[in-house]
C-alpha cells in the first residue's frame, strides 16, 4: 500500500512536495492503515478517534498534506483564492476569485475548470478532484494534471481514499434531481 500511496501523493500533489515528504507521509500512512491502535500508541499526538467518518491511514494523509495541494473552504470564490495563491503571483488568471461570489455551483465549478484546463499545456492542464470526505470544511479538493486523472482515480480506489472529478461530480449529481 506505500507504493500506492506514495505514488497517489506524488500526484496529487503536481510536483509541490519534495520526493522525502511524499515518502514520509506514504509511510506514516500505510502504518496507519496498517495497524491503527499501533501507530496511534506510537504517535500520541495525533488528534484521531473512531468517530471521524475517515480511516486514519487517510486522516494521515489528509493532515499532512500542504495547502499548496489540498485546498478547503466553505464556498467556490473562497477555493479557488487558494488555488490561484498556491500558483504563486507569476502565472495570471484571466478569472477572479470575485467574479465567483454570487455564482451558482454547477456554473462557478465549470468556470473554475475551464481556466485550470488552460494551465499547463504540456500536460492538458488540471482538473480539481474532490478528495476524502471534507471534515470541517464545504469543500475540499486537489489539482490533478488531467493526464495524471485516470491513474489518480485508479490509485484512489486502490487506496481507499475518495476522488472524483469536482465539475462531472457535481454535473451529474444535479441531473439526477
Amino acid at each position: 500500500m506505500k507504493t500506492q500511496l506514495e505514488e497517489l501523493i506524488s500526484k496529487i500533489s503536481s510536483g509541490c512536495m519534495l520526493a522525502e515528504d511524499v515518502a514520509r507521509i506514504a509511510d506514516e500512512a500505510a502504518q496507519a492503515y496498517a495497524d491503527p491502535q499501533a501507530f496511534l500508541a506510537a504517535n500520541p499526538d495525533i488528534n484521531y478517534d473512531d468517530s471521524f467518518p475517515i480511516a486514519l491511514g487517510e486522516w494521515i494523509v489528509i493532515g499532512s498534506l500542504p495547502e499548496t495541494v489540498l485546498f478547503q473552504a466553505d464556498s467556490y470564490d473562497a477555493l479557488f483564492q487558494q488555488i490561484t495563491e498556491s500558483f504563486g503571483p507569476q502565472v495570471n488568471f484571466v478569472l477572479k476569485p470575485k467574479q465567483l461570489v454570487k455564482v451558482e455551483p454547477l456554473k462557478a465549478l465549470n468556470r473554475i475548470q475551464v481556466q485550470l484546463s488552460s494551465l499547463s499545456p504540456e500536460t492538458k492542464g488540471y482538473v480539481l478532484v474532490d478528495f476524502s470526505e471534507a471534515l470541517d470544511d464545504e469543500l475540499q479538493a486537489v489539482l490533478v494534471y488531467s493526464t495524471d486523472l485516470p491513474r489518480v482515480m485508479e490509485l484512489a480506489v486502490e487506496v481507499g481514499i475518495y476522488a472524483a472529478p469536482a465539475y462531472a461530480t457535481l454535473k451529474a449529481s444535479l441531473a439526477e434531481e
